[in-house]
């Protein structure tokens, strides 16, 4: 007997819910004929392969240099008479900065020298000669520009996935679609109650000299990583009789199978596996909704 087959292309919204719903018979007859009818069903199909996975937690935060330490004079008083940096100069240990002349009316003094305390760079400088400057008074800010960090506060829900040593990802509106890499170094022993947040503190590593201090940081810190785990779009489920199914294309009769699974961790589209779909696995991807167990299909397309 001669069987006309029709390829029904899935996704037309009601009107095709309508023609194909309601009948599990996929052999039918077209009208004014005797010849029976096999319905295909086109579907868009995904190659299960394992993939790693990696859960996290979205924060924003600054970027800050990892110190800054204040520059003052070894006089009581007086006024720069020279100053030999600007912002934005590397300094060494001792170097130095300025020159304080302390001299007064019928007294004059041997200018005093101001000296880095520490090395870095030059982020404050914002007297000028003539100022009168003091001991007490910080003429200035030597900041560790090498090194960055992020500080940020963490929800008091999320205190369980927070752990030292976790990755981080980094973007910036500056750099669009570039990430950098960061790790957590710190974490605050005790909650802000006002807040019912805590600190944290990461270090941007491997340094990287296109970020700057000031900058806004998008963070992502990675709580969670599953590897070489089955992944797929969280979407693709389908929740038929209290369970969760997706349906897998027998290669060999181009029919589909309904496989329950077992659902893991969800990351934003992205849906673990832990049971049900074995790697090599063609998964449905596009067409399943009004397929069941048995089904013919016309596979259109493979997503890897």
């Amino acid at each position: 007997m001669k069987i006309t087959k029709i390829i029904a292309v899935l996704g037309f919204g009601a009107a095709a819910a309508g023609l194909f719903c309601g009948c599990g018979n996929n052999n039918k007859k077209v009208k004014g004929s005797s010849e029976p009818v096999e319905t295909v069903f086109a579907v868009s199909t995904y190659k299960a392969v394992p993939r790693n996975l990696d859960d996290y937690l979205e924060f924003g935060g600054n970027v800050e240099t990892s110190s800054n330490v204040e520059i003052y004079p070894d006089v009581q008083s007086g006024k720069l008479s020279k100053i030999n940096v600007k912002v934005g100069d590397k300094v060494k240990k001792e170097q130095v900065v300025a020159l304080v002349d302390a001299s007064r009316a019928g007294m004059d003094y041997q200018s005093s020298p101001i000296k880095a305390p520490v090395d870095g760079t030059i982020t404050s400088f914002p007297y000028n000669v003539g100022s009168t400057v003091s001991a007490a008074m910080s003429v200035g800010k030597i900041s560790s520009t090498g090194t960055l960090e992020i500080k940020t506060n963490v929800a008091e829900r999320f205190l369980s996935r927070v752990k030292m040593n976790q990755r981080a990802q980094l973007t910036f509106d500056a750099f669009p679609g570039i990430v950098f890499p960061a790790r957590l170094v710190e974490i605050d022993p005790i909650l802000d109650t006002n807040t019912r947040t805590l600190g944290i503190k990461l270090l941007q590593t491997p340094s990287d000299s296109r970020l700057r201090a000031g900058m806004y940081a998008r963070i992502k810190l990675i709580t969670d990583t599953k590897k070489n785990t089955i992944v797929i779009p969280h979407n693709v489920i389908v929740r038929r009789n209290e369970e969760d199914i997706v349906y897998i294309v027998d290669t060999l009769t181009n029919t589909v199978k309904a496989s329950p699974v077992k659902r893991g961790i969800r990351v934003d589209d992205k849906q673990e596996i832990e049971m049900g779909i074995t790697p090599g696995d063609l998964v449905v991807i596009k067409g399943q909704a009004l397929l069941s167990d048995g089904a013919k299909v016309n596979v259109v397309s493979i997503v890897e």
